[in-house]
């Protein structure tokens, strides 16, 4: 009797489940439908899919989110969740050697592959365009009006060299791959930098030679007793420019920003 009993239960909750994502997942009721992300993985042949919250799947993977309950919206596995079809236990077990459903589940949400809509990749990508702009705007001048372009200037400037995103990779190294390939169609340069650097008396002769080459222009060179060189250098020159003055005087030197054109303080080395 207790055998019929589960099986009723099993079949009663699968049906109740099967109602519940049919109601979750119809394109007719699109408000819920929004929200759902589906992690797919193909083994053995077969497609398992779990049904997740949108952007709860990145979290979970960066262990940012730990509550299994905001990532996975039902704890069934679907061959196909936009119509609702649960995969078969002999399927599992066939393909995941287990048939503990909650093991298989973590395992697709480990390995399985985000399903990402058309809709979405584009607007991802076009954010990830404006992202890029953005940095470059910030870090770049107009080498003979000093002033920075508009991001919409950029934006225009990228899509005219054909620039497409590559969503793996941050925009901040892409944003230096941009400035490269602008500078051979517009005019433009990374916004320089003024620094006061100091050298110590004893070792400022010897070391001098060695940092005055990596600026780009020298405002004032004062010596008293010490020697001070207050200058432009471009922002990508400044750790080089650290470690030269620090090795010349074994540590010695003390180097300041005074100024950043067009760039904000404490993101000098982008």
């Amino acid at each position: 009797g207790s055998v019929v009993g589960s099986v009723v239960r099993e079949t009663v909750l699968l049906l109740y489940l099967l109602r519940m994502s049919a109601r979750v997942f119809t394109p007719s009721n699109q408000k819920l439908l929004t929200n759902v992300a589906i992690v797919r993985q193909k083994k053995g042949g077969k497609r398992f899919e779990i049904a997740c919250f949108k952007n709860k799947v990145m979290s979970w993977r960066k262990k940012i989110e730990t509550d299994i309950d905001e990532v996975v919206q039902v704890h069934t596995i679907f061959t196909n969740v936009s119509k609702g079809q649960v995969a078969k236990t002999a399927d599992l077990v066939k393909a995941f050697k287990t048939d503990d459903e909650e093991e298989i589940l973590l395992k697709i949400l480990e390995k399985g592959e985000l399903q990402v809509s058309k809709q979405e990749r584009k607007a991802d990508l076009a954010e990830k365009f404006r992202e890029i702009a953005t940095i470059v705007s910030e870090k770049c001048v107009n080498p003979d009006t000093k002033r920075p372009y508009t991001i919409t200037q950029i934006e225009g400037a990228m899509r005219d060299l054909h620039y497409s995103v590559r969503p793996q990779q941050s925009s901040k190294s892409q944003a230096l791959d941009v400035i490269r390939q602008l500078q051979e169609t517009i005019k433009i340069e990374r916004a320089l930098m003024t620094i006061r650097l100091t050298l110590p008396n004893k070792t400022a002769k010897a070391a001098k030679g060695k940092v005055k080459e990596l600026f780009r222009e020298i405002e004032t060179e004062e010596w008293d007793g010490d020697l001070e060189l207050v200058g432009q250098i471009e922002p990508g020159k400044y750790k080089v420019l650290e470690e030269t003055a620090a090795s010349a005087t074994k540590g010695q030197a003390t180097l300041e920003i005074v100024q950043i054109d067009n760039i904000t303080e404490g993101d000098v080395a982008l």
